[in-house]
């Protein structure tokens, strides 16, 4: 990279140049993985209204392939999607080492599926529709877990 460019994080660009401790106090990074594009959106507009840094990904699948996994501090999951559904997501990154906090958010789930979900490490296990205060809760408590 050139010294000084700008890099792309989230909606915003920073620079290459900026001081460790300015990296270090960067607010925290939350996903959102939800195939249905209108809560997928209003998900995004919440958390950033909450004053974290977010980005959205229709499936599993681009989550994961994405340059920001490494990066999420949270990980807002919707429980039921085509192809790889939330759990299956969940037990990937655990085997795969990585420890990201997980939020579940489902309109369509059974106490199994919470059950599942809780005893592989969920933070919190949200039903649609869901308060905005419930979520900046589960939010909070998520990045504490760190």
């Amino acid at each position: 990279m050139l010294q000084g460019a700008r890099v792309r994080l989230g909606d915003a660009f920073v620079s290459d140049r900026m001081s460790a401790n300015a990296k270090r106090s960067e607010k925290p990074f939350v996903c959102v993985v939800d195939d249905d594009s209108l809560i997928r959106d209003s998900t995004v507009r919440l958390i950033r209204s909450f004053g974290f840094r977010v980005e959205a990904f229709a499936s599993a699948d681009e989550f994961e392939n994405s340059d920001y996994l490494e990066e999420a501090a949270c990980l807002i999951l919707d429980v039921r999607m085509p192809g790889r559904d939330g759990l299956e997501l969940q037990h990937r990154l655990s085997e795969a080492g990585h420890r990201i906090p997980i939020i579940f958010i489902t309109a369509h789930a059974d106490d199994e599926q919470e059950r599942r979900a809780k005893e592989a490490g969920a933070i919190r296990f949200l039903y649609k529709p869901f308060s905005q205060e419930s979520l900046l809760q589960a939010v909070r408590s998520a990045l504490r877990e760190q």
